[in-house]
């Protein structure tokens, strides 16, 4: 298997962001969301299985999952997020390995924002945390999913906390400022870090 980074960070912290920086770069990514959407697709035996458990409200004109109004059902009801890990999670894990050892480059960038919630923190070989405060965290998620207060903080209470996430970081990246204000001093770390992976990787 390739050398594995793993980056992860709370609701909110940029992850796809930084990692679209890394993929600028000629760094493969494997990012956990999209695949967790492929695994759901159209025509996907999963995607029954879930219109079956809980109606066709959970679905879009189109056909398609409607997340958002998924993420509403199951986030009041501990049973049915239960229910629905143990039916996504193992065919979430067993893609993202298939597509990390389908990966020909120096290194890998493996997007997780469960990484160490999800235990797979063993696959990797460093990690990568994407740090912000956890009112900024609020402040993007409700602007960027249009989703309540409550709703994001309770999805935040999912998730380790942000000392805990930390402690298992063997690098970090403070995203607290807007890109317009920051993109300098991000692209100087990424370029350190892109440096250090390679030599790593070696």
């Amino acid at each position: 298997m390739n050398y594995i980074v793993g980056l992860t960070g709370g609701i909110g912290s940029g992850k796809s962001t930084i990692a679209e920086m890394f993929q600028q770069l000629g760094v493969p990514v494997v990012d956990a969301d999209i695949v967790a959407r492929e695994v759901v697709a159209k025509g996907y035996p999963l995607l029954k299985q879930i219109v079956e458990k809980f109606g066709k409200q959970v679905l879009l004109q189109n056909g398609e999952l409607d997340r958002s109004k998924l993420r509403q059902i199951i986030f009041n009801h501990q049973k049915n997020t239960q229910w629905l890990n143990n039916l996504l999670h193992p065919a979430i894990r067993k893609e993202m390995l298939r597509q990390l050892n389908q990966t020909q480059a120096p290194y890998v960038l493996w997007v997780v924002p469960l990484l160490i919630e999800s235990n797979l923190i063993q696959y990797c070989d460093r990690i990568l945390v994407i740090d912000v405060l956890p009112e900024i965290q609020i402040e993007r998620a409700t602007k960027r999913d249009k989703n309540k207060i409550e709703m994001i903080k309770n999805i935040m209470k999912a998730q380790v906390s942000r000392e805990e996430r930390l402690s298992y970081a063997q690098d970090v990246i403070e995203n607290n400022l807007e890109l317009s204000e920051n993109s300098q001093n991000l692209e100087q770390q990424f370029s350190q870090l892109h440096q250090q992976y390679l030599l790593l990787a070696q």
